[in-house]
C-alpha cells in the first residue's frame, strides 16, 4: 500500500548545508534510494547521490539513514514506520562534496599504502596449495565491497580527524590481516600494522563489524587475531628470539607513513 514518507535530506555542500524537508511516495517492497530517485525525477532534480549497482555489490550509495551508516540500495523502507521521518544524510567522517556525496579518496591513499601480496617466487603458478581453511579465510575477507561505511563508523576517525595520518582504519587494516595470514605471502606484516597502519588504535568496538553489509566479522576474524600475532611478536621473549634467528622480510614496498601509532 502506497503512503507518503516524511523526509529530511541533508542539502549542500562544503562550504554549507542544512536538512530540507521533503515529502515522497512510497509503494511497497521499495528500498530507500527508490525513494531518493523518486524525489530527484519529481522534485529535486539536482539532489547529488552516488550509486552505481544497486545491487549491494559496488558500495556507492552509502551514506547515514536515521543516523545509522547504510547502504540506501539495500534498506527496505518497510522497516520503518509509515509515521516515521527518515533523516538521510552524507557520510559524516568524510568532507562533503555535495549533498548526499561525499569524498572518499582518504580510503583510495590508504590503499596505495599497503604493501602487495608477496609469494615465494621460486613457486610456479599452479604449484602452491592451500588447506580449506585458509582459502575460507581469505574469501570472507573478499567478500568486502569497499562501501566504507565501516571507515565512516569507526570512531578512531571520526571523532578524532587527527588520527588520519597514522590510522588506516578497519577496512585496510583487515587487508594487511588477510595477507599475513596468507601462507603464501612471505611478508612478515605484523610490525607495519602496528606502526604504519596504527593497530594500536583499534579498541575493539566492534562498531565496524555492526555496520558490513557483506556480514564480514572484521574484528573477530581480523582485527584481533591480527592484535594476538603483533602481542606475540612484541612481547613474548622465546617469539622474539625465534624471529631473530629466522625472520620473515619486510614488504619491499613497504610505504613511508609517519611513526605516530600506539604503541
Amino acid at each position: 500500500m502506497a503512503y507518503q514518507a516524511n523526509l529530511k535530506v541533508w542539502r549542500g555542500d562544503a562550504g554549507d548545508g542544512g536538512l530540507t524537508d521533503y515529502q515522497v511516495e512510497v509503494n511497497e517492497g521499495e528500498v530507500v534510494l527508490d525513494i531518493l530517485h523518486r524525489l530527484q525525477a519529481t522534485q529535486t532534480g539536482d539532489l547529488a547521490i552516488r550509486w552505481n549497482c544497486k545491487a549491494g555489490k559496488c558500495g556507492s550509495c552509502s551514506m547515514e539513514i536515521n543516523g545509522r551508516p547504510r547502504l540506501a540500495c539495500m534498506t527496505r523502507m518497510s522497516i520503518f514506520e509509515p509515521a516515521e521521518t527518515l533523516t538521510i544524510t552524507p557520510l559524516r567522517t568524510f568532507p562533503v562534496i555535495r549533498d548526499l556525496v561525499t569524498d572518499v579518496s582518504f580510503n583510495y591513499a590508504k590503499a596505495r599504502q599497503v604493501p602487495s601480496f608477496s609469494p615465494d617466487p621460486s613457486i610456479k603458478p599452479g604449484e602452491f596449495r592451500m588447506q580449506q581453511v585458509d582459502v575460507q579465510r581469505s574469501q570472507e575477507f573478499r567478500k568486502c565491497i569497499e562501501c566504507y561505511l565501516c571507515q565512516n563508523t569507526c570512531h578512531v576517525v571520526r571523532d578524532h580527524p587527527e588520527n588520519e595520518a597514522p590510522f588506516a582504519g578497519p577496512r585496510f587494516l583487515m587487508r594487511v590481516a588477510e595477507l599475513e595470514m596468507h601462507p603464501a605471502d612471505e611478508a612478515d606484516r605484523r610490525e607495519i600494522a602496528q606502526d604504519d597502519f596504527g593497530l594500536g588504535y583499534c579498541n575493539i568496538t566492534k562498531c565496524c563489524t555492526e555496520v558490513c553489509p557483506e556480514h564480514i566479522k572484521i574484528t573477530d576474524n581480523a582485527l584481533i587475531p591480527m592484535k594476538e600475532r603483533v602481542v606475540g611478536r612484541k612481547y613474548d621473549p622465546l617469539v622474539w628470539l625465534g624471529s631473530k634467528i629466522g625472520r620473515r622480510p619486510a614488504p619491499k614496498d613497504t610505504p613511508e607513513v609517519p611513526n605516530t601509532a600506539m604503541k
